[in-house]
């Protein structure tokens, strides 16, 4: 289990050009916390350091003590494109990296069964991309992402191409899926909404270069209905958090 991720003066530049700067943040095992600010910002690009596809000009980005140097199988990214194989089962899809890591069959059935449960896809398991919505496609992804047994979760704005109520199930899954897997996620959005619906901290990024502008911390507790949206108190602070974002 993850215990803490550390980000230190980290500097991420192309060129002459600072994409984000100064970026510090700590995040604790079984967080989720959600990135948010203005197109080109950052956000996205702060999320692939993270998972070690880009490397920091300074700074330095720490795994439970150790560097992130590359990719790694403990930071495994979830995308608002949809990743399954389109010519393989649920199942294949969701068992493809347990046999690229060679696990024993028997032990990848039961890794795949399990996940499966965790996102209510058993139903689903011989069937093709094709045959599923985007909302089924996409817990598709997740199930794949968990069954690696990853430090971290990174997804990028995984939700952002689907309609309401589908993003809305999904959200609530989420959060079920990281309370009971003890999962922890660094999650891109541009919806206020759904930062604060998710996340356990909200982290703006402001612009020119990308920086933290601001961290708030969401005040709701860890068992959340989709009824609090609908609370003044939640519509209260989505708009104070749109006011922080230029």
């Amino acid at each position: 289990m993850m215990k803490e991720m550390r980000l230190e003066s980290v500097k991420i530049a192309y060129g002459a050009k600072t994409v984000l700067d100064n970026i510090n943040l700590t995040v604790k095992g079984g967080e989720i916390i959600c990135l948010i600010g203005a197109s080109g910002c950052g956000k996205s690009t702060l999320l692939n350091a993270v998972a070690g596809l880009v490397p920091p000009r300074s700074g330095s980005i720490m795994l439970n003590g150790k560097p992130v140097v590359g990719p790694s199988a403990d930071r495994v990214m979830v995308f608002q494109d949809d990743a399954v194989f389109p010519w393989m089962t649920v199942r294949e899809n969701v068992e493809f990296g347990l046999k690229v890591k060679k696990i024993a069959p028997a032990e990848r059935q039961r890794i795949v069964d399990e996940k499966l449960r965790t996102v209510e896809l058993s139903h689903a398991a011989e069937q093709y991309p094709r045959e599923l919505s985007g909302g089924m496609r996409k817990r598709v992804d997740l199930a794949r992402a968990l069954a690696a047994s990853p430090q971290m979760i990174l997804m990028d704005e995984p939700y952002g191409a689907l309609d309401a109520m589908t993003k809305e199930r999904l959200q609530i899954q989420f959060l079920k899926v990281c309370e009971e897997t003890s999962a922890t996620a660094l999650f891109v959005t541009h919806d206020i909404e759904e930062a604060l619906f998710l996340g356990s901290r909200i982290v703006v990024l402001g612009r020119n270069p990308g920086h933290i502008a601001h961290i708030i911390d969401v005040p709701f507790g860890e068992h959340r209905s989709i009824n609090l949206k609908r609370s003044p108190e939640f519509q209260q602070l989505r708009g104070e958090v749109s006011d922080l974002i230029v």
